[in-house]
């Protein structure tokens, strides 16, 4: 029979046992536990992390630096996922291509673009106004205006005609009479629209097509979007918000974030509710990339690349091989012309100023009394003031930098002009008329003839007298290869 310890041992092994195997589904209830805590801890941080805002800056003229900076930065908002982008813009207007490739850009986002008209004292006019309308929303600062969207003529128009008042009637005009019929080519043309006025019609009816268009597509004020088309017409903050041109007025781009969040937007044809509150703005600024097309693509700049690059390449080719001038001037003709591929150029411009460097330079090479010169600075500056073909803000030519480079270029002419006379007056150097005059020294002779030592040349020499070695000689006439010397009467002033 088993005995007494037996069955306590047995006993003890089996409680351990129950313990041991209690402790473990302890453990993993605790384990379990822990785990579903980190995944609610993970999920609940997740949800409260939302998708940031980037913020871009519009200041200036709308060119196509803006539109390069503004598409990179739309692009880089959707690849950071972010609710929503953030355009604070200031600008004056600008051209009409690079507005409508930001607005492309704008309308297939996948992310909302709200365009802010601020600091306090900016505007958004001309083709700031545009953007405004096809952004998702739209806001402005206190004490800013928006408006003023009227296209401006570009290049030189056809001038306006007057239309012809019409005479007064005939009192009994005789029916039988043809030449008192309004039907004559000259009666229709005098009531016809001039070209002029057909070509600005044009302009402003597209103008405020797409502008209505923009209205519509966003549910703001198209009879005020016509009006600020045809009309030039302008409204301050406050009143684009009274007659729905714009959704809100904020301060600053925080108050602006507050205001914007759970508003709900339709982007590409999906509904999206912002979480604006507290979200992280990341500011994109241009980079090394837009600021250098900014910097080239400025007309100034461009103006004086393109000059530095036609002169370098004139003086390298005035003394070949001093590779610096051609060099340079290679580089500044390719940013120049680089620049005003992307400006809107009057070739008409460009190609007066091409004649005037080339008649510069024929001055230089066939001397015509400055007539060639003067041509040539005054088709240099007409093509200066042709050559940017817009009257948008911030893309002209200044006035002072035309003439500053005209005064020089005149100047570098009248300067070579007057070395060129100046080198007309002095006595020519080289070939046989230098040998005229000159002195040198008999090495031998005999019976009137012999050989004497000229600019350190041996020449055969005759004289009518009898000539010494060593005498002085002074050459008078030159007859093929030998020279009729006299003496000098100079004893060792030898040439």
């Amino acid at each position: 029979m088993p005995s007494l310890a037996s069955h306590t041992d047995s006993f003890c092994g089996t409680l351990i046992l129950r313990v041991l195997l209690h402790r473990l589904q302890l453990q993993r209830q605790v384990m379990r536990a822990l785990v579903l805590l980190l995944i609610f801890w993970s999920s609940l941080s997740f949800a409260q992390r939302v998708p940031p805002v980037v913020l871009l800056e519009q200041s200036g003229a709308i060119g196509p630096a803006s539109a390069d900076y503004l598409q990179r930065g739309l692009d880089k908002a959707a690849m950071l996922k972010a609710q929503l982008v953030v355009i604070e813009m200031d600008t004056p207007g600008g051209l009409d291509l690079s507005m409508r490739a930001i607005i492309k850009h704008i309308l297939a986002s996948p992310v909302p673009v709200a365009s802010f008209v601020a600091p306090n004292g900016a505007r958004a006019a001309s083709a700031g106004t545009y953007i405004l309308y096809a952004s998702h929303v739209a806001a402005m600062a206190p004490a800013t205006n928006l408006g003023a969207a009227t296209p401006v003529a570009i290049g030189p128009q056809p001038q306006t005609r007057e239309p012809r008042e019409p005479a007064a009637p005939k009192a009994a005009p005789d029916k039988s009479d043809k030449s008192d019929k309004g039907d004559k080519p000259g009666d229709r043309s005098a009531a016809a629209p001039s070209q002029a006025q057909t070509l600005t019609r044009k302009q402003t009816n597209d103008a405020a097509a797409y502008l209505r268009g923009l209205a519509q597509l966003r549910g703001r004020n198209a009879q005020w979007a016509d009006q600020a088309v045809r009309e030039a017409v302008s409204l301050s903050a406050q009143e684009a918000l009274k007659l729905n041109v714009i959704d809100t007025i904020a301060a600053d781009v925080p108050q602006l974030l507050r205001q914007l969040d759970g508003r709900r937007i339709k982007v590409l044809g999906e509904d999206k509710q912002l979480a604006t509150a507290g979200a992280e703005v990341i500011d994109i600024q241009p980079d090394w990339r837009t600021r250098l097309l900014a910097a080239i693509t400025d007309p100034g700049v461009a103006y004086l690349l393109l000059m530095v690059g036609f002169y370098g390449l004139l003086f390298e080719f005035y003394s070949p091989g001093l590779v610096a001038p051609g060099v340079i001037g290679g580089i500044s003709l390719l940013l120049g012309l680089f620049a005003l591929q992307m400006l809107p150029v009057s070739y008409t411009g460009l190609a007066l100023i091409v004649l005037g460097v080339s008649l510069m330079v024929g001055e230089h090479f066939a001397p015509g009394f400055g007539v060639l010169g003067l041509g040539g600075v005054t088709a240099f500056v007409m093509g200066s003031i042709m050559l940017i073909d817009t009257d948008s803000p911030g893309y002209r030519i200044p006035w002072p930098l035309i003439a500053g480079v005209a005064v020089a270029s005149a100047g570098f002419l009248l300067l070579v002009l007057n070395f060129a006379l100046r080198a007309r007056h002095r006595p020519v150097v080289s070939g046989s008329e230098q040998l005229l005059g000159a002195t040198g020294e008999v090495l031998a002779s005999a019976n009137g003839s012999g050989s004497a030592r000229i600019f350190g040349e041996v020449w055969q020499v005759r004289a009518s007298a009898p000539l010494g070695r060593g005498q002085i000689v002074r050459v008078v006439g030159i007859d093929g290869l030998v020279l009729s010397v006299e003496p000098a009467g100079l004893e060792g002033d030898a040439t």
